[in-house]
C-alpha cells in the first residue's frame, strides 16, 4: 500500500502553492556544476525530479539536459508546475510508486523535499528506476542561522512544528542506515543570498512553510506581525523595505551500489 502524505505536506503545500512558488528562494548558480561535475549528469542523462513542488529546481536541471521527468504528489502544487514550466515531463505520484521502468533513469534529484518521505519504500523505488551505478542528489536550502535576526525568527517558529518532518533535525538520515542500496559519496554547501522586501523574503517566505501554511488566517497573520517585528527590532527595517536573506544550501550526493 502506497504511503500518505504528511497532513503538514497535504494541507499546507495545496493551499499555499502559489505563494511557495512565488517567494521561496532560488538555488545558488554553482549547483549547475555540481549536477555536471558530482553527479556526471550529461546533455543526453535522463533525470527524475522526486518531489518537484512548484517545480523551483528544474532551471538547473535544464542547463544541463532536457530529458527530465518531474514527480510530485500535491495536485496543487503540480499545477504550478506545469504552469511554469508546460512543456516538462510530469508524474502525479508519490516517491514509493513512481510510474517509470526498472532502470531507466540516470540521476533522482530531491530539491528541499527528502525529509517529507525518507523511508525505506522510497529509497527501494528510486533504486528501482535508476540505473546501474546512477546517482542520487539531495538538495536543500537552509535559513542561516548564524545571522542573529535569522535564528530569533527560527526560535520563533520551532515550537510550532510538532511531528514535521524538516531537514535540520536530520531524521532523515536514519533511512541510510542498515541499507546496502546507496552509498554516500559527498556533501557540497553553498552560500546565497535573496534579495526583496521584508515583507516578500521573510514574512511571506515563513508563511509559505508547511505546517504554518495549514495554520487558520488569523494565526498567520498574526505570526506575520511577529515575523516583521523581530526583523526591525534586529534591523531596523520596515514590511516594505529590501533586505538580503541569507541561505545556506546543503548539497549531498549518494550513488547507487553495485548489485
Amino acid at each position: 500500500m502506497t504511503q500518505s502524505l504528511h497532513p503538514a505536506a497535504q494541507k499546507g503545500f495545496s493551499s499555499a502553492a502559489e505563494l511557495y512558488q512565488q517567494v521561496r528562494p532560488n538555488y545558488p548558480s554553482e549547483i549547475i556544476n555540481w549536477l555536471i561535475d558530482e553527479l556526471k549528469l550529461q546533455s543526453k542523462a535522463i533525470a527524475v525530479d522526486l518531489g518537484a513542488g512548484t517545480g523551483k529546481f528544474l532551471p538547473y536541471l535544464q542547463h544541463v539536459t532536457q530529458h527530465i521527468i518531474a514527480v510530485e504528489p500535491v495536485a496543487e502544487m503540480l499545477m504550478q508546475l506545469q504552469l511554469q514550466y508546460p512543456d516538462v515531463k510530469t508524474l502525479h505520484n508519490k516517491s514509493d510508486q513512481i510510474d517509470l521502468a526498472a532502470q531507466s533513469v540516470d540521476a533522482v534529484l530531491c530539491a528541499q523535499s527528502f525529509h517529507w518521505f525518507a523511508n525505506i519504500d522510497t529509497l527501494n523505488e528510486i533504486d528501482r528506476i535508476l540505473k546501474p551505478e546512477g546517482h542520487l542528489g539531495l538538495v536543500w536550502n537552509q535559513r542561516d542561522e548564524n545571522v542573529p535576526w535569522v535564528k530569533a525568527l527560527a526560535d520563533l517558529i520551532a515550537p510550532f512544528e510538532g511531528d514535521t518532518p524538516r531537514f535540520h533535525n536530520e531524521q532523515w538520515k536514519q533511512v541510510f542506515e542498515h541499507q546496502f542500496l546507496f552509498e554516500f559519496v559527498s556533501l557540497q554547501l553553498f552560500s546565497q543570498i535573496q534579495t526583496g522586501t521584508v515583507e516578500n523574503v521573510v514574512s511571506k517566505r515563513l508563511l509559505s512553510t508547511s505546517f504554518i501554511a495549514a495554520m487558520p488566517p488569523t494565526q498567520q497573520q498574526h505570526l506575520k506581525q511577529q515575523f516583521e517585528q523581530i526583523v526591525f527590532e534586529h534591523t531596523g527595517k520596515h514590511a516594505h523595505d529590501v533586505i538580503d536573506f541569507p541561505y545556506i544550501t546543503y548539497a549531498y550526493h549518494f550513488q547507487k551500489l553495485k548489485p
